[in-house]
């Protein structure tokens, strides 16, 4: 599933493409039909991600396309002409210069203002909304028994992070990944707070998760660069059995949450709070 970075990118790349500008909205899987019906010929005025949640305002009315990509939801954009549109397409936004095709979406929903607020309400704060800061999602890890690793995958404590983000930045900060949530300080879990924002804002620029410090790249230790289809350079994230970067010791996984853990019990020994 897509982390918060990606769909942050994707509202960006809606703005460049197709704000203040008229759009074509069609639906050639079907699916999306009569909501692209209301749309087609108005502008889009404004885009918001939150999380993993897209939303593409249209004007004048209290109009919002809501957007959650889920396991299997995938975007294609570029310059016109467009390729011919295929039965999977749910969503096609199209103008003179450029298209947007959304396929297999969880969610491809029209909905008003207040149904928009009501999702941003049911969701944690995100690193990437500059409104949003730490406070809020403490005050609930601060009372729980649940593990961090969980916690920070709950998209009602923290929206936006994913496996990806998680396993990395725990290993950043030498956390054990089933530190239970309420023995972590404030001032730990603001640092926590604040690595997030500045790798997933890298994220938003490159495209791509890095994590790694500049003194732990490929070039700076003289090591191979990471293959692997996911791209981008991690100290633990899809390395089960490989060695850790930093001590040498092996990278364990495990399930929690139902998905998979990553993480060095060397580097994040338990007690490290």
């Amino acid at each position: 599933m897509p982390e918060g970075h990606t769909i942050h990118r994707l509202a960006q790349d809606h703005t460049t493409l197709f704000a203040g500008r008229k759009a074509t909205v069609t639906s050639p899987q079907g699916k999306f039909s009569d909501a692209a019906d209301l749309l087609t010929g108005r502008e889009l005025t404004r885009t918001e991600a939150h999380g993993k949640h897209l939303f593409l305002g249209f004007g004048p009315a209290d109009s919002w396309v809501h957007i959650h990509l889920g396991l299997f939801g995938t975007y294609a954009m570029g310059a016109t002409p467009a390729p011919p549109p295929t039965d999977t397409v749910r969503l096609r936004l199209l103008n003179e210069s450029a298209y947007a095709d959304l396929r297999g979406p969880t969610t491809c929903a029209l909905i008003t203002d207040a149904e928009k607020q009501a999702i941003h309400e049911r969701l944690g704060p995100d690193p990437l909304r500059p409104s949003d800061g730490p406070a809020k999602a403490y005050a609930r890890i601060s009372r729980s028994r649940t593990t961090i690793a969980a916690l920070l995958m709950d998209q009602k404590v923290v929206a936006g992070v994913g496996n990806v983000y998680r396993a990395e930045v725990l290993f950043r900060h030498g956390i054990d990944p089933y530190t239970p949530g309420r023995d972590l300080t404030e001032a730990r879990f603001t640092q926590i707070w604040d690595d997030l924002v500045a790798l997933m804002r890298e994220g938003v620029r490159l495209g791509r998760i890095d994590t790694v410090r500049p003194e732990h790249t490929p070039e700076a230790m003289n090591r191979p660069p990471r293959v692997d289809d996911h791209g981008g350079e991690v100290y633990v994230y899809r390395r089960a059995d490989q060695t850790c970067h930093l001590c040498g010791g092996e990278i364990r996984t495990a399930a929690l949450a139902a998905r998979n853990l990553f993480w060095c019990p060397t580097c994040q020994p338990p007690g490290a709070r």
